[in-house]
């Protein structure tokens, strides 16, 4: 069941802008252990929201590695999305209109700030595991770097420590076709659905791999010329967040994602990683063409005893949604090296 937290005090972003309030939006299932050391934090990542007892379902759930009958866990929506938390298309209640294109820059430092907020709220005073992948892992890292304390056991999956120019380059094309749409510019909750679209086709083609592709929508029929499967496909993936999502919240995120710098005010990205003090365990996914291996071996590579662990997948970065098994084990290895 969602919850929600409303913070009826200003909330000051990175960037200095006042959010007049705010409000979250979050999932949760289990109990608390007496001492409240069972708790478990899952990140989500860009268009994802707070039931990760649906998109994760391989990995929390009864029976599964997370199970609430073990462990308290939690997933809260991002600052930015369209499930809940404040977002583009919620109301300005100074203006009392919605923000729509008005809607401030969001950081990842941001995001970590607002589950801080929940957190505190909740009543939590310790975190057993900090887990997620992607945008899900750059708030982990960004939070086991802010509090270094707070995190025993940090997951981090197909993440890095500052969004690449290959990155923000696939980002940057998918925001020149939303901006392509001529009804982009228009303060209603349908605008730039077309050009989402079409950055969704985009996105798609960085989160899976050649090999994927030719696994699942190579042609039979040797005389084709048109019409062919992956087309549809393309299509039928941007359909999908059509009905799911809006423009503005996928401008939002993506810019986000575009800003992530762990060595942001500290020096050097290398600087921030040390700060880390919670075990931890980084995973890589071999055919990851837009969060590569490197960018993870760089991670274990500066946190100090960290695990790297690349699993084996054509699913490229996607990997971490569907290699629900792969996961678990290694997971579960590293949890029980730790006894």
């Amino acid at each position: 069941m969602i919850n929600k937290f409303s913070y009826n005090q200003p909330f000051k972003l990175e960037s200095g802008v006042v959010l007049p309030e705010l409000e979250i939006a979050y999932h949760s299932a289990g109990t608390f252990d007496p001492l409240k050391n069972n708790v478990v934090w899952v990140c989500h990542a860009l268009t994802a929201n707070s039931d990760v007892f649906d998109w994760w379902s391989g990995i929390v759930g009864k029976g599964k590695l997370y199970d609430p009958e073990h462990y308290y866990i939690i997933c809260a929506n991002v600052l930015g999305s369209c499930y809940g938390t404040t977002g583009p298309l919620s109301v300005n209640p100074t203006t009392q209109q919605t923000y729509f294109h008005g809607f401030p820059a969001i950081t990842i430092r941001d995001m970590v700030n607002a589950h801080e907020l929940l957190r505190t709220h909740l009543g939590i005073e310790h975190i057993h595991t900090a887990i997620g992948g992607s945008l899900g892992g750059q708030q982990a890292m960004e939070w086991a770097i802010l509090q270094p304390s707070l995190i025993d056991n940090l997951i981090l999956i197909a993440t890095n420590a500052q969004h690449s120019p290959w990155g923000i380059g696939f980002n940057e094309s998918q925001r020149l076709a939303i901006a392509a749409d001529s009804t982009w510019k228009e303060n209603n909750a349908e605008a730039g659905l077309a050009g989402m679209k079409a950055a969704r086709s985009m996105a798609l083609l960085s989160y899976r791999h050649y090999d994927a592709y030719n696994q699942t929508q190579s042609e039979i029929d040797i005389n084709k010329t048109d019409n062919f499967k992956v087309s549809s496909y393309q299509s039928y993936q941007g359909d999908k967040l059509v009905n799911r999502f809006n423009a503005f919240s996928y401008w939002s995120l993506s810019k986000t994602m575009d800003s992530h710098n762990v060595g942001r005010g500290k020096g050097r990205v290398e600087v921030a990683l040390s700060k880390i003090e919670s075990k931890t365990l980084v995973i890589g996914i071999s055919s990851d063409l837009l969060f590569p291996p490197a960018e993870q071996k760089f991670l274990a590579e500066h946190i100090s005893g960290a695990e790297y662990i690349e699993i084996d997948s054509f699913f490229g970065h996607d990997g971490f949604l569907i290699e629900d098994q792969q996961l678990t084990n290694v997971i579960h290895n590293f949890y029980t090296v730790q006894v």
